[in-house]
């Protein structure tokens, strides 16, 4: 799991590695609806911020590139390896069958498959403009929900020191419309949606 939904200049990286979900409430729901304690997990394009929290969660992880684009190719790994395979806004842009049929391959009967994309109607979405993940993705024609998968929307935040660290963090990393909109912003945090697509492996029944 990539560690940030989208790519920033080191210190400004840094900033929002240490403000983003600070309550824990996307590895809780990952493992609610995986789950991934002390299970085998795979986990794709997975950043050192990632890694840490899920292997402090007791999962036995072994780390994969995400996929091509374009289908082809497989992970180096053995067919029906893991009890759940978890990814975040690095892969599964959308759903390609080789790379779904991939997945599924190493899990395990009743494997499950854990996706973390935005989700939108928040604050982050408004200074990130017209992106597909806040709109096509999760319409029952999406690419996921039309899939197999299920749909869990997490309310997170980013969540920095002082209304004022919050202001520059905006202006800096969102140039214009990050100044305008830090004109607004009067708290310390930004509301932060993200969905977790999740699915069974194919021929098992999927969970609540």
């Amino acid at each position: 799991m990539a560690d940030l939904p989208f790519a920033l200049e080191p210190a400004l990286g840094d900033a929002l590695v240490r403000a983003l979900d600070v309550e824990g409430k996307i590895p809780r729901a990952l493992d609610a609806l995986g789950p991934i304690v002390g299970r085998d997990v795979v986990l794709v394009g997975g950043g050192p911020l990632e890694n840490r929290r899920l292997a402090d969660a007791a999962a036995r992880l072994t780390n994969v590139d995400a996929l091509r684009p374009n289908g082809g190719g497989n992970w180096p790994l053995p067919d029906g390896q893991a009890d759940a395979v978890v990814a975040a806004w690095s892969g599964f842009r959308g759903i390609v069958g080789a790379e779904l049929a991939e997945t599924e391959r190493v899990l395990r009967p009743g494997g499950r498959v854990l996706i973390v994309h935005d989700y939108g109607r928040d604050d982050v979405s408004r200074l990130r403009g017209d992106l597909p993940e806040y709109s096509a993705w999760s319409r029952r024609d999406g690419p996921f929900l039309s899939a197999g998968f299920r749909i869990r929307v997490i309310h997170c935040f980013w969540t920095f020191d002082s209304p004022e660290t919050a202001r520059s963090f905006v202006s800096s990393a969102f140039g214009e419309v990050g100044k305008a909109f830090a004109a607004t912003l009067n708290r310390p945090r930004l509301s932060y949606n993200v969905a977790v697509y999740h699915r069974t492996r194919r021929g098992e029944r999927p969970k609540a």
